[in-house]
């Protein structure tokens, strides 16, 4: 059984995908070639933006995005406390602050009453300007972004959505990528719209931002020239290949791999919703299930079920062994684990099964049997 079934992905879409790479290879055109610019236009359609710029990478995306933004050494990010090193690893590759934030219990999404406790803190402070709030929609699920914006807006604070698990997941009929002044995501092949080797997009709606986001990508080159240069930038480009085969995969993503994977993600919950905790998912808010994480009683029941299915063949993974503020670049900041009860909980008790849109359902009754008998 494969965690994220790439292979199973690919003999369904072979014939489009491998008649989208031989198209790149007989034009040659393998930087910015049009496919890009398809891509891109597509992508901010998808989500509902006027823009959409892609680069190499989501943690490009990321640190593009802040760069955007002139986020910089006395500047504060709010960034949650739960999520993959990226989202912090780009605020301090800008030598800006960070400030931890918990998580809500339910959702693993960052928790609105500790956002605004912790900004309160940094303004009582004094030595830092808060600047921006990095939101994750993390395994799928969007973040509350109605009490987020609210929060946002009484601090004068800009939202960058970390969409890289989100993709495809939408609050009502508004879809990831579309919450923050800007939106990123990110095309790693394991992610919920993914390519074969690295890629990422940035979104926006203010033709200012995504100007600049065209020329920082570039080395921050002008808009006039290719040898004149307005400020530095990075060499952040998505390779004409992978918006070849995304493309592709865009269709069969909106066409039926969403639908799908929901349907997995309601299989697992109807058989191990009476005895573990599934993943919530709030009235209004669709899933684009990045993960299936459900959480075991403590460490110990969840290393056991762990190892019962390793047993089976049946890989798992513990996203996140470690909270942010655990890892070593951030353990100077000297924050204690009880000041993210919520975070710590999930370090301690959180496991993902396998989940993708190609998984059958006795598949699915395999994995939760075992749970079931181990508990």
């Amino acid at each position: 059984m494969k965690f994220r079934d790439l292979k199973a992905q690919y003999q369904a879409l072979k014939p489009q995908i491998d008649t989208a790479i031989q198209s790149v290879l007989d034009s040659s055109d393998f930087v910015l070639g049009s496919p890009v610019m398809e891509l891109e236009e597509k992508l901010a359609d998808y989500v509902g933006r006027k823009y959409c710029i892609t680069c190499a990478n989501g943690t490009d995306a990321l640190q593009l995005a802040l760069m955007s933004l002139d986020i910089g050494s006395t500047d504060v990010v709010f960034v949650p406390d739960f999520t993959f090193f990226a989202t912090a690893g780009a605020v301090s590759i800008l030598k800006a602050q960070i400030a931890f934030v918990d998580i809500d219990e339910k959702t693993f999404n960052i928790s609105s009453k500790s956002l605004e406790k912790t900004i309160q803190r940094i303004l009582l402070e004094g030595k830092y300007t808060p600047k921006a709030i990095i939101t994750v929609d993390l395994f799928g699920l969007p973040a509350n972004y109605a009490q987020i914006r609210k929060i946002a807006d009484r601090y004068h604070l800009k939202i960058v959505e970390d969409a890289a698990q989100g993709f495809g997941g939408r609050i009502g009929n508004q879809r990831a990528c579309s919450f923050g002044d800007i939106g990123t995501t990110s095309f790693f092949p394991a992610k919920p719209l993914g390519c074969y080797g690295d890629g990422g997009a940035i979104f926006t709606d203010d033709s200012q931002i995504a100007d600049r986001l065209y020329s920082l990508r570039a080395q921050g080159r002008s808009k006039n020239s290719k040898y004149v240069h307005c400020e530095i930038g990075m060499n952040s480009r998505l390779d004409t290949l992978q918006a070849a085969i995304l493309l592709e995969k865009l269709k069969a993503f909106e066409q039926y791999e969403l639908n799908a994977v929901n349907q997995v993600a309601k299989w697992y919950t109807e058989r191990l919703g009476v005895a573990v905790k599934t993943p919530f998912v709030p009235e209004h808010y669709y899933s684009s299930w990045a993960q299936y994480t459900i959480r075991l009683e403590n460490t110990e029941a969840r290393n056991k079920i762990q190892e019962e299915l390793k047993k089976k063949e049946i890989p798992t993974m513990i996203y996140y062994p470690f909270a942010l503020h655990q890892q070593t670049p951030y353990q100077g900041m000297g924050q204690s684990d009880t000041e993210f009860p919520a975070t710590m909980h999930a370090v301690q008790t959180v496991l993902s099964l396998p989940i993708h849109p190609y998984m059958k359902k006795e598949e699915v009754d395999l994995v939760a049997k075992l749970i079931l008998e181990n508990l």
